[in-house]
Parts: C-alpha cells; structure tokens; sequence
C-alpha cells in the first residue's frame, strides 16, 4: 500500500486524572528519523512512545508531541531541578535587566515553568500512566496513516498516469525506430556503394549486407524497450505490495531513466529525440512524487 511520508494526527481527552494532546505529524526522509517530545514530568514514557510509533511508520522525519497536564493529585514525589530552576530565574533577571522591566518575579511568577519540578512516579504508576496515555496515543496514530494513505492514494494516482504516458511514448519509440533503422540501413548501404563505385572498388555483396546489419543492430532499440516494459509490469507489481514501496519504486525509476537515456543515445532520430526528452521530463516528475512514498 502506498503511504505518503506527509501527515498529520490529532488527539484530545481527559482521564480521571489527566488532560491529554496528541500530535504527530511527518514529512518526508530516507530513514525513520522520529523526534519524540513529552512532558517533562512523563519523560520517562518517550521510548515506549517512540516504539509504538515505529510499529506503524518505517520512513519519514516524525514529529510527535505527548502533552499532560495531571488534574488530581496522586502518590508521586515532587522535586525541584534546582540546576534548571536557577538557569531559568537568571535568565529572567537578565531579561529584567537588560530591558528595564519592572521585577515580579516570584515564586508563583517562576512556578508557572512546570519544567522546574521533576515528578517522580512508583512503578506501578508509570503503567498506569502509560496505559491512560495509550488510548490517545492509538486515536492520533489512527488519523494520522488515514491522512497518510489517501494522501499515497492520490500520488499513485497521478504516478500511474504518468506512467501510462511514458508506455504510450516507449510504443511510438518502437514504432519511430523500426522505420529509422531501417531507412538508416537503406542509406548507409547507398552510400558505401556509392563510395566504392567512385573510388573503382569491386563491391562485395555479401560483406556490405553485413556490415549495415550489424550497424543497424547497434543503433537498435528492441532490448532497452523490452526492459522498459518489464519495468512497467514490475511496477504495478510494486504497487499491490502492503509493505513500504518508496525505495523499491525509487530503485525502479532509476532503472527506467537508464534504459530511457540509453534508446537516447543509440538513436540520432529527431523525433525519437524528442520523444525521450518527454519521457525522461515524465520520469523525473514521477522521481519527485516518489520521495513523498513511504
């Protein structure tokens, strides 16, 4: 299934004793690059977010945001990063100072920073945590592959019919080359008689046969065609897959692209010249969308 690197998802509810956010969203990268931020007092469920994460996304640069807010008190221990807290009331003073501003800061005015007290919880209630969390967590994720796959369903979309393009231009190639070989293979065999007989050369029959033949061939494009349309074929393949298909879909194109600048440079045909450069533009537009596939 083709899943496009781009989404977003959102969640938002309460528990008996927490508000709880959720957000993800992605864009596109070669690798499964995840950047998890929670809040502080919960930093230690950021590995099991992220694992949960990966369970469902294998590429894309992933940004994720677990925001609790404890709305009644329970048995944890409360303490005081007193290295941060006098970072953070420097900072203030120095912001007072350097603007001139008028000095309220106080322990209430500093205790709005939650960032300055380390909440520390009981085992059990790190699952217990876990396990209130896990509800919004799975409602976020959910939204976000749905963003995901209709998002990958339009870009395969429009890939699909540039593909189709590039087959209907492989096919008017066949039909161009046919002809230019063999009309290139008539002129050339004129020209060598014509040369021999200027310069009172015997001719030999058999010999000049051969090598138009054989200079046809090398200017001949069947193979090239022949594995483009396998390609063709090993794409749509590709595209029932339900694994991640973008880098197998990347690695196809560029098979094509090669077999595509090769029927380039064998034929000196200007109209199947101009046939590849349509092609090889078609190629590349399909390149760019495949970077946003999953």
């Amino acid at each position: 299934m083709a899943r496009s690197m781009t989404a977003y998802g959102r969640a938002v509810g309460s528990t008996e004793t927490k508000n709880i956010t959720v957000e993800i969203k992605s864009v596109n990268s070669r690798y499964f690059d995840p950047q998890i931020k929670i809040s502080r007092s919960f930093s230690y469920l950021e590995e099991k977010v992220k694992n949960f994460i990966q369970s469902y996304i294998s590429r894309g640069k992933v940004d994720v945001w677990v925001g609790v807010e404890v709305t009644e008190n329970q048995s944890t221990e409360i303490r005081i990063d007193k290295a941060y807290a006098e970072t953070y009331i420097n900072a203030l003073r120095a912001l007072r100072d350097e603007f001139d501003l008028h000095d309220d800061i106080s322990v209430m005015r500093v205790a709005q920073n939650k960032d300055i007290f380390i909440v520390t919880a009981s085992e059990e209630d790190e699952e217990a945590a876990w396990n209130e969390i896990l509800p919004f967590l799975q409602q976020a994720i959910d939204v976000f592959m749905k963003a995901r796959e209709a998002e990958g369903e339009k870009l395969i979309a429009d890939i699909l019919k540039k593909k189709e393009h590039i087959a209907e231009l492989s096919e008017k190639v066949a039909s161009h080359s046919a002809e230019a070989t063999s009309g290139y293979r008539d002129k050339l065999e004129a020209r060598i008689r014509a040369f021999l007989e200027d310069h009172t050369i015997s001719i030999d029959e058999s010999r000049i046969l051969t090598e138009c033949a054989i200079y046809a061939d090398k200017i001949a494009v069947d193979e090239e065609l022949v594995r483009l349309s396998s390609h063709f074929t090993a794409f749509d393949d590709i595209l029932k897959s339900s694994e991640p298909i973008g880098k197998r879909l990347d690695f196809l194109i560029q098979e094509m692209n090669r077999e595509t600048n090769t029927i380039g440079s064998k034929c000196s045909d200007s109209k199947i010249a101009h046939i590849v450069v349509e092609m090889k533009n078609e190629l590349e537009k399909i390149r760019e969308q495949i970077q946003n596939i999953e």
